[in-house]
């Protein structure tokens, strides 16, 4: 005798497997890995923006919100209300005006990272703006590691934008990205996984609508023997037409013959999936930098009332975002007009949010007797008087 008998060439024999045909009545439930959306624009853009209430709203308020901005032009500290950069970002091309330049803007950093502007000059003069996809542009590196040229793709064409002359055809302004060098990491990917969970908990809940009365569970046969193959059939349609879909939603579930029901999943009540699908919606607006108070996310009661959210809103995400692409635009068109610096800002007195604290402030300063008239100005964020 052997401890080890598969030593010797024997195999054990298999223990004896009985089929039966009401196997397919029986639910499983296995722990899987989960399935994450792929972090690419495509994907993040229809899971997030298409797809997503959350992601949806805190985008469009954002980028509205940019579009909004009025600009006021600073030429070498002195204030301009008459520039051709400011009628270019009136009217940027004959498709497109000043306030979607700004939002589309937004949007493509809110939603990819980066965000590209391809500039149409004759000569020297900058004459219309084109706002690009980014999942179409790639950029060309050169010797340096700096981007030299960029590749936009459509239509299974390309065309190369060689970033020569003043000014260059293409702005790129990316978000910062510690893992590359070219390319900028959005919001979006930072909420992919909350974005993820809200939408599975939507899917959950409408398939739970679809299959009311039908939860996950098994149907276990007690009499003896098998079920023939006529009482398998009669039970598997009996099942598929009057107890499943959101129609037989509340009808009692009556069982003959031996047969007991037995659930196997937790009830929506046990797993909480509402306050799940809450927490996610919060962590998704954390990501984009949104007062979830503003998007009706219950349960959150961070800021005193509405307006206050609103103007932290504007403060910490619209505002910082609106005076970098603005500051992007005057380093990039501001040589083009000649000799001088040329800056870009947003004019606060026109954002009706801050209306109170700008008040407040215009008050103060007017009352400072020590400070000039040209002072005063470049206190609340206005140029010197030409």
């Amino acid at each position: 005798m052997t401890l080890f008998p598969f030593s010797l060439g024997r195999r054990a024999a298999p223990p004896e497997a009985k089929a039966s045909r009401t196997q397919a009545l029986v639910a499983l439930l296995a722990g899987h890995r989960p399935q994450w959306t792929p972090r690419d624009y495509a994907a993040l853009a229809r899971e997030g923006y298409q797809r997503n209430a959350i992601a949806y709203r805190c985008v469009r308020m954002i980028a509205q919100g940019v579009g909004e901005l009025a600009p006021l032009l600073t030429l070498d500290g002195r204030e301009s209300t008459s520039h051709p950069l400011l009628d270019l970002l009136a009217q940027p091309n004959p498709r497109l005006a000043g306030p979607g330049l700004m939002e589309a803007l937004a949007a493509h950093l809110l939603l990819s990272g980066n965000a590209y502007v391809e500039a149409v000059s004759l000569g020297a003069s900058p004459r219309e703006l084109h706002v690009l996809r980014p999942d179409r542009m790639r950029v060309v590196s050169g010797p340096d590691g700096w981007a030299q040229a960029y590749d936009y793709t459509a239509g299974g064409r390309s065309v190369r934008f060689v970033q020569e002359g003043v000014p260059p055809p293409i702005l790129h302004v990316a978000l910062f990205n510690p893992l590359d060098d070219h390319y900028g990491a959005p919001p979006l990917e930072a909420a992919q996984m909350a974005l993820d969970l809200h939408n599975a908990a939507s899917a959950w809940n409408k398939a739970l609508l679809d299959n009311a009365a039908r939860p996950s569970g098994a149907l276990v046969y007690g009499g003896a023997g098998n079920l023939s193959d006529e009482q398998f059939e009669r039970l598997k349609e009996e099942l598929e037409a009057n107890f499943s879909g959101s129609a037989n939603a509340g009808r009692p579930l009556l069982l003959e013959g031996g047969l007991d029901w037995r659930p196997l999943s937790l009830t929506p009540h046990d797993m909480d999936f509402l306050e799940a699908k809450n927490a996610a919606a919060r962590e998704i607006a954390l990501a984009f930098g949104v007062p979830p108070m503003l998007l009706g996310i219950p349960g959150d009661a961070t800021y005193a009332n509405y307006a206050e959210a609103s103007r932290v809103l504007w403060r910490q995400t619209i505002l910082p975002l609106g005076r970098r692409l603005l500051h992007e635009i005057s380093l990039w068109l501001g040589p083009a007009y000649g000799p001088g610096r040329l800056v870009l800002e947003p004019d606060l007195d026109a954002i009706e949010v801050l209306h109170g604290e700008r008040e407040a402030l215009w008050r103060r300063v007017n009352e400072a007797t020590f400070l000039t008239e040209d002072e005063k100005r470049q206190a609340v964020g206005y140029g010197v008087r030409e």
